[in-house]
């Protein structure tokens, strides 16, 4: 048994709709509340399934093949049909998912099954339940969906490990998949045709990274505001004209509004030097712009994902209050393909912006005269020369991969999925590239600390005071060179987890709000 604990007071509920931080949460171990309303609607369901089935209607993947081979009968025993379901989807390639995005995708697979429109077994939402309150997690790999008629491939793997078979990490080992149930204390899951496919036939690997990804961007993307604030309070530039919110409300951009406010929040009592040029460096005097416009790309991502977190993604559908069996497309993983593709593209600008007010910090003449590269001794010490050269190949790492995925189809399954989104992996990729954004802004953050070292005023806002402070608690100026991968990391984490109200008041966004209230 795994020694994780949890309490009714950690309960997520199936009732209304999931919140990004739900997500997150089941990274660990966590209680998933099944009420009677919710057991009672899966029951429902799947009662009418029975009738539906006992009444020689053709059901989809009960009674049929599966993709381009629906035209020909499925197996007669309930358990063959299951087998035949999973076996042919044992074709994914590659590495395997992060454990985190495969129990995230579990949460989202289980909330939709609780719904009551799957027909599935009512023991299968148990089963999900029960692994959730464990730190099991399916071993998936990364490649093989297509993002079309769900995420097939990969969940099919995620099945089968609930059922025995394939491979599964608990407490972050990777362990055959029986053995992982075993010392979890959980039973292999038991499936019929409807079961199988009701597990593998919806978009939840690519909400999950999804979530995954825009969380991560979300957390940079307020880094590289609080960066941008202590550069031009370390530099001593006129934010006051830049930043001004009558400049700012005239731009007419909502993005720009709130972040000009962030920032100037965290600038409050900052003082000019008076020796800057009249104009900055658009990386310096257009950041609020730049970054605001993130802001509401952002905004367009949550909306997806909160649609996403509120949906059943499934095929077919029963609606046994009206005698009602739909079958459709809602396994296809479009607005999440558009929206990570989004994410892509905000990622890449932002890591540009940073990286290039990293290139101004380290040039004397755009820094007001400190050493070339922070260097504390220029010449017989580099400073922060390999760690720009590693920021600027980031950057270049994240313009390679920005071209859209969700536009890539290609006609697949005797041309039954004849268009496809590729939202699995436009989703997959967002989380890459989210890891390369926090790292490039660690590397500013080494810089700004290691400019106020070398030379540059100690930052005269209290809020921009306080996050040199906490960067100086984390990484030592750089005197002597050595190596700065290590700080790199860590100021990434420190930027990771500051204190969001420091200078500003919360700056926390999107649909995480939400999710603070109590259950």
């Amino acid at each position: 048994m795994t020694s994780n604990t949890v309490t009714e007071i950690d309960a997520i509920d199936l009732i209304g709709p999931l919140h990004p931080a739900d997500l997150r949460r089941v990274a660990a171990a966590v209680h998933i509340e099944v009420t009677a309303a919710v057991r009672g609607r899966v029951q429902g369901c799947r009662s009418y399934l029975r009738g539906v089935l006992d009444g020689d209607r053709t059901v989809y993947g009960a009674t049929t093949g599966f993709g381009a081979l629906v035209g020909f009968a499925g197996r007669d025993n309930d358990a063959d049909q299951a087998d035949n379901t999973l076996a042919h989807l044992g074709a994914g390639q590659g590495p395997d998912i992060d454990p985190a995005v495969a129990r995230a995708a579990m949460l989202v697979r289980v909330w939709s099954l609780a719904q009551g429109a799957s027909g599935v077994s009512p023991h299968v939402v148990d089963a999900l339940v029960a692994m959730l309150a464990t730190t099991f997690a399916p071993a998936m790999p990364r490649f093989g969906s297509v993002g079309a008629s769900g995420d097939l491939i990969p969940l099919a793997y995620a099945t089968q490990s609930l059922r025995g078979q394939g491979h599964a990490y608990l407490d972050g080992e990777r362990l055959p998949a029986a053995e992982a149930l075993r010392r979890a204390g959980l039973r292999p899951l038991t499936l019929d045709g409807r079961d199988a496919l009701a597990l593998v036939n919806g978009t939840s690997v690519t909400t999950a990274a999804l979530a995954t990804a825009l969380h991560d961007v979300r957390v940079a993307h307020r880094s590289a505001q609080r960066l941008a604030a202590l550069l031009a309070d370390v530099l001593g530039c006129d934010t006051h004209q830049f930043l001004h919110p009558r400049l700012i409300a005239a731009y007419g951009h909502p993005g720009a509004v709130e972040v000009a406010a962030r920032m100037r929040g965290l600038l409050a009592g900052a003082r000019p030097s008076g020796s800057r040029p009249l104009q900055e460096a658009y990386s310096i005097r257009c950041g609020p712009q730049l970054l605001g416009a993130a802001e509401g790309a952002l905004r367009y991502a949550d909306t997806v994902l909160t649609a996403d977190l509120a949906g059943v993604s499934d095929n077919p559908l029963f609606f046994p209050d009206d005698d009602l069996v739909l079958h459709g497309g809602n396994f296809f993983g479009q607005p999440a393909a558009f929206a990570a593709d989004v994410l892509a593209m905000v990622t890449a600008q932002v890591g540009n912006l940073v990286e290039r007010q990293l290139d101004l910090l380290v040039d004397p003449a755009r820094n007001g005269g400190l050493p070339p590269m922070l260097a504390a001794g220029p010449g017989q010490q580099h400073g922060l020369q390999g760690a720009q050269l590693a920021a600027t190949a980031l950057v270049a790492q994240l313009r390679r991969e920005v071209a859209p995925v969700s536009s890539q189809s290609l006609p697949t399954n005797l041309h039954n999925q004849d268009v496809v989104p590729f939202g699995t992996q436009a989703a997959l990729r967002a989380v890459d590239q989210a890891r390369l954004l926090r790292l490039i802004c660690g590397s500013l953050a080494v810089g700004l600390r290691q400019a106020v070292h070398v030379g540059a005023r100690r930052p005269t806002a209290p809020g921009c005071a306080q996050l040199l402070d906490q960067l100086v608690e984390v990484v030592p100026a750089i005197d002597p060179d050595r190596p700065l991968d290590q700080d790199v990391r860590r100021a990434a984490d420190l930027l990771d987890h500051v204190d969001e109200t420091a200078g500003s008041g919360s700056t926390d966004t999107g649909p995480d709000r939400q999710a603070a209230k109590p259950r």
